[in-house]
């Protein structure tokens, strides 16, 4: 038996910040002093690493339980199926529902609660919950359906990230301008043919590695320093994430026994242009090989890093034919990759 993806939904906010946005903030060093530079250079520096030139923000009246609604109903009507029949509701999320204005996180009652509130479900044995394992949280989650319904305790799940990370940026500093809003939604079944998972990988790095994304104080001393924001130790994440993803892809390929030479697409985490090359060329020279032309769809020159969305709000995209010179046919092998805090690094191989 294997599982497979039979309905994908996403939400794309269409509040949109440009990169210019940011030209009047006071981006500040750690240590709270000024940058020795205008923002022009920041900017433009920013811009050439990570490859973001615009994101997107949740509108002021949504929140992350919101989106992952609309993507929920997205996917469902794309898998054609009755809500009432899931077993399960597994939403990955990093911070909660965070009302526009605020920093202060809401997980009670849990999202999956709230979605499945929203959805209408009446089914009290479809049982809904969050799960927190940073922008590899979509992943996870999947995993974790294919774990339920190969043991026989579900037969259909939804599968949700979801994330409002501009509600937990610190203005003053220049990392606020990687993250974005956003939810992607899957319905998860059984498949009896030959498309579907094929083989996974998944680990936790809590050593050294658990402190490299953090929830801290702003570089602005004058600002309350109990109010938390969402920071990071990024030449940290970026040396890890290229040692330990390829390692994580090609032990996963090679449990699937597809040759690297079949792989038509790799969906990894957007976190950053730089950085995601960097992982996918370090995977192919693994092998012996270069990357082939076009074999990483991106999205986060338009869409930012939205954390545990990026990825089904990717494959949503590639699946409706809206990423340039990008395209999935019947029988063609993906890898799904992941990193991020935790720090957690997760991938599987998927037949579609």
């Amino acid at each position: 038996m294997k599982i497979k993806i039979t309905g994908i939904g996403s939400y794309i906010p269409q509040k949109e910040i440009k990169n210019t946005d940011f030209d009047k903030h006071v981006f500040l060093n750690e240590d709270g002093t000024p940058f020795g530079y205008p923002n022009e250079v920041v900017i433009n520096k920013f811009k050439g690493i990570t490859g973001i030139e615009n994101r997107r923000y949740a509108e002021d009246q949504y929140t992350s339980s919101d989106l992952a609604f609309f993507a929920s109903q997205r996917a469902i009507e794309n898998a054609k199926i009755d809500p009432e029949t899931l077993d399960y509701i597994i939403f990955a999320h990093n911070f909660g529902d965070v009302k526009y204005g605020t920093t202060q996180s809401d997980i009670l009652p849990s999202l999956a609660t709230r979605v499945k509130n929203k959805l209408g479900i009446k089914n009290p044995k479809c049982v809904a919950y969050d799960i927190l394992f940073g922008c590899p949280g979509w992943i996870e989650g999947v995993l974790q359906a294919n774990a339920f319904i190969k043991s026989g305790m579900a037969k259909r799940c939804l599968v949700i990230g979801a994330e409002t990370l501009s509600r937990v940026v610190d203005d003053h500093d220049r990392d606020s301008m990687i993250y974005s809003d956003g939810a992607g939604a899957s319905i998860i079944e059984a498949s009896d043919d030959e498309t579907g998972l094929l083989s996974y990988e998944s680990a936790t790095f809590a050593s050294e590695e658990a402190g490299y994304l953090y929830f801290g104080k702003s570089y602005n001393p004058d600002l309350d320093p109990d109010t938390k924001y969402i920071k990071m130790y990024g030449r940290k994440i970026y040396e890890f994430a290229l040692s330990q993803v390829p390692a994580a892809m090609k032990s996963c390929l090679d449990k699937s026994g597809i040759a690297i030479d079949d792989v038509k697409k790799i969906l990894i985490h957007q976190a950053n242009e730089k950085m995601d090359e960097a992982i996918i060329n370090r995977f192919y020279k693994l092998h012996g090989k270069t990357p082939p032309e076009n074999i990483m769809p991106m999205s986060i020159h338009d869409l930012g890093n939205s954390s545990v969305a990026t990825v089904p709000t990717l494959y949503d995209l590639l699946i409706q034919g809206k990423l340039e010179n990008h395209q999935i046919n019947k029988g063609d092998v993906v890898i799904f990759a992941s990193v991020g805090a935790g720090m957690n690094v997760n991938a599987f191989v998927y037949r579609y």
